[in-house]
């Protein structure tokens, strides 16, 4: 057995409920001088442990990406995560780079799934066509023989096909300025694995063999043209992303191919036992 993912204690006191972003619980706290997000995760959901465990197979595919922690606040289950945003940097958000691209963009949206204009086409325009240079995450190495942004978000797209992340939507992905301008690191990854089926309902996919086929109807935030009703299956994502940048795409792969079951299963048996089943484990492997 490996040893147990740590479970941050994060003190009452630390946190303003005054200070809440957006519609789900989440707030910034400091400690020891660094800028902290706490995500609640909302009960029987399994979102603490999908973030938790997203992070850990960026890891294993050498993506950038956010870094999560289990986390206990006023006896609720979350994760913390610290910022990737150092104070003289600043983050820009998706919505608000297409906006600059295409001035009838709609930046805000009542429904950020529902916006037809974020497509696949203006994404990949953003990214590796945009006049001001976007540059590869901070303090990463790449794999060898990637050396963009864009190729590297094709590794993005891949990882959401993968873990079948339905929350790819045009404020989950973004820029950070400086001096220079960069790929953000992936992030916010709690709507995959599976995590919001019932054990009842996995069960019953795994019984049928079905698992292949829930993950190949995963729905991304991504269309392909604009008005479309739906919107594009994350696995299409990544094949439309690999026929422009076949390349980026194999090398990708290649990463995905060299972790095996046995490296996703230790990671799943870290998780305590109390915040996920063995039916999900299961499923999610």
């Amino acid at each position: 057995m490996s040893d147990l993912f740590k479970i941050i204690e994060v003190s009452e006191d630390s946190i303003s409920e005054n200070e809440q972003l957006g519609t789900k619980e989440k707030y910034w706290y400091c400690e020891d001088e660094i800028n902290y997000l706490y995500k609640k995760a909302r009960p029987n959901t399994g979102e603490a442990w999908a973030e938790k465990i997203t992070s850990e197979l960026c890891e294993l595919l050498n993506l950038p990406h956010a870094h999560y922690e289990l986390a206990i606040w006023k006896d609720n289950l979350g994760t913390i995560s610290p910022s990737f945003v150092s104070d003289n940097n600043s983050l820009i958000l998706g919505n608000q780079i297409l906006v600059k691209i295409d001035e009838s963009y709609p930046e805000f949206s009542s429904n950020n799934y529902r916006v037809s204009e974020h497509t696949l086409d203006i994404v990949v325009e953003a990214i590796a066509n945009n006049p001001m240079p976007i540059k590869l995450p901070l303090n990463w190495k790449p794999p060898q023989g990637i050396e963009t942004a864009i190729e590297t978000f094709v590794g993005y797209l891949l990882l959401d096909a993968w873990i079948g992340n339905t929350d790819r939507h045009h404020e989950n992905w973004g820029f950070i300025m400086n001096n220079s301008v960069h790929l953000a690191p992936t992030f916010d990854h709690a709507s995959s694995l599976g995590r919001e089926l019932l054990d009842s309902k996995k069960k019953n996919i795994i019984n049928s063999k079905a698992v292949k086929n829930y993950l190949a109807k995963s729905k991304s935030a991504m269309y392909d043209k604009i008005g479309d009703n739906k919107p594009m299956l994350t696995l299409d994502v990544f094949k439309n992303a690999a026929q422009i940048y076949p390349k980026a795409a194999l090398i990708w792969l290649e990463n995905l191919a060299n972790i095996s079951a046995k490296d996703t299963l230790s990671l799943f048996e870290r998780i305590p036992k109390n915040y996920i089943s063995e039916i999900s484990i299961e499923f999610a492997q």
